[in-house]
């Protein structure tokens, strides 16, 4: 077995299916499926098993796939060592974040950081905090921006803390709110599916912030899986909603009322920076963790 036949099984797995998990190598299913056949020969056992519209691994299969991700890893953290001996700060930074945080504000601060460091090539895999946090398990990242609370053992640093806010387009009386119409940001289905502690959380302490003030249940009359819909939403002046406060911008002249708690408070999102602490042994990591520490988020 070599590199591809390891970088094979880990998209199979990851997939589930031959042709999404050729697409994820740029290759033909057909060169796929030549190459897993092949493996199977020099095995001489089935590593597959065809299951619907997709695959499962076969025992045997399995156990290939976890050989893969060690050597993966093995060979990944070999490149990072080699190259760190140089003194220059460069190598592969592997990065996951999640999909808010990926989108505007990780973007910035790549730039930024590769003004500085511009032979350290990046590697940038986005998506819920669940997936991004099994990324960081499986080692197939180095540092991981997520949301939420989870049980990490190794280094991590707070990297922002936002307040969850109440929006509308005018200024309302907030004693007539269970009556208002509530445009209401729900999780998308595979973040349920993923179980997203961070969004059940935040849902939970909005759910308490409510309660403590009203005896009726909110007026929900649209159910959206964005925030940026929600905002849209309110700024045609259809309800109000409560999203976090990083966005909406002051220039928009939307009225905002911060959330708070009846003993003072405040219903927050946090973001996490987390890490091993073997890691801060290459350059490019020790520059891109102490980069993040040192920037206003």
């Amino acid at each position: 077995m070599d590199e591809k036949d390891w970088l094979m099984l880990q998209s199979l797995d990851k997939e589930k299916s031959l042709t999404k998990a050729a697409e994820r190598m740029y290759i033909t299913q057909p060169a796929l499926t030549y190459r897993l056949q092949q493996l199977e020969r020099r095995f001489g056992v089935p590593l597959i098993v065809k299951n619907g519209k997709g695959i499962r691994f076969t025992p045997e299969g399995e156990y290939l796939v976890s050989y893969a991700n060690r050597m993966l890893s093995e060979l990944r953290n070999t490149q990072d060592y080699i190259v760190n001996m140089q003194q220059e700060v460069q190598g592969t930074l592997r990065i996951g974040a999640s999909l808010y945080f990926g989108k505007y504000k990780l973007p910035y601060l790549l730039k930024r950081f590769l003004e500085q460091y511009p032979k350290v090539q990046i590697q940038v895999d986005t998506g819920y905090s669940s997936e991004i946090f099994e990324m960081l398990l499986q080692e197939e990242i180095q540092v991981g921006i997520i949301r939420g609370e989870f049980q990490w053992l190794d280094q991590q640093h707070l990297l922002q803390e936002e307040s969850i806010c109440l929006v509308s387009k005018e200024e309302i009386d907030l004693d007539r709110l269970p009556a208002l119409p509530r445009i209401n940001y729900r999780l998308p289905k595979l973040a349920v599916k993923l179980g997203e502690p961070m969004s059940f959380s935040l849902a939970q302490s909005i759910d308490l912030w409510w309660h403590e003030r009203y005896q009726q249940p909110p007026t929900i009359t649209m159910q959206v899986d964005s925030y940026e819909t929600c905002k849209v939403m309110v700024k045609l002046g259809l309800g109000y909603s409560i999203i976090p406060r990083m966005f909406v911008e002051p220039e928009e002249n939307l009225f905002t009322v911060d959330l708070k708690l009846s003993n003072g408070q405040p219903v927050t999102r946090k973001t996490w920076m987390l890490y091993r602490e073997a890691t801060m042994q290459f350059a490019a990591v020790q520059h891109f963790v102490n980069f993040l520490k040192e920037h206003e988020i």
